[in-house]
């Protein structure tokens, strides 16, 4: 794994520029820092968390392709601290990541946690899986009760990673959040609902 993330990040045309622009002394600090080899507790509970995430890689033609996937929440699983992987389910069947992949492992992952502001990059090396291969990693990967059709398996073998600030993450919930987060409120409607019924009842009575 390499030392940090701003030694794969921070190319010499980046240094170059950073200079220019007057950030390099403090951005030179961050690659002389070394961090813990490998994914943290942080890092694994905020990855299980996702439902989806962003994907970039880079094709023939020197283009990179920007794909969102996604999938029920902890579709993205962590194999070890170095390793995570998904299955890749069948699609509009265009193959442009898949493609790239193949002529260039390298990606970059964005991992974005709207409700709470926070996302997570990552360099990594991806790995195309036959289905066929290894009957137990599917069994890992391949998420149950949700529908779908695995093609593959993608494993995603973790160079560097580095959390992001999160300034102008717009806050955005599921439903599912929402619901949670109503749900008190909609409990204390409905008792006091029924206490305006009783109320009520108990009036008519008289």
């Amino acid at each position: 794994m390499a030392p940090n993330y701003a030694s794969v990040a921070f190319t010499d045309v980046v240094k170059a520029l950073q200079e220019q622009n007057g950030s390099r002394k403090a951005y030179a600090r961050l690659e002389k820092q070394t961090i813990v080899d490998g994914l943290t507790d942080r890092e694994i509970h905020f990855i299980q968390r996702m439902d989806s995430v962003y994907m970039a890689s880079i094709g023939t033609n020197g283009f990179p392709y920007v794909q969102h996937r996604g999938g029920p929440e902890g579709f993205l699983r962590v194999i070890d601290s170095q390793t995570i992987g998904f299955a890749d389910y069948q699609g509009n069947k265009q193959y442009i990541s898949v493609g790239n992949i193949q002529s260039n492992p390298q990606v970059s992952l964005l991992l974005m946690d709207y409700a709470r502001q926070a996302r997570l990059k990552i360099y990594a090396r991806a790995e195309i899986v036959p289905i066929t291969d290894q009957e137990a990693l599917l069994a890992q990967l391949d998420p149950v009760d949700y529908p779908h059709k695995t093609e593959r398996m993608i494993l995603l073998h973790i160079e560097a990673y580095d959390w992001n600030c999160p300034q102008h993450i717009v806050p955005r919930y599921t439903q599912e959040e929402i619901k949670a987060a109503i749900a008190p409120m909609q409990a204390h409607i409905a008792r006091l609902e029924a206490q305006i019924a009783q109320l009520t009842q108990r009036d008519s009575n008289t």
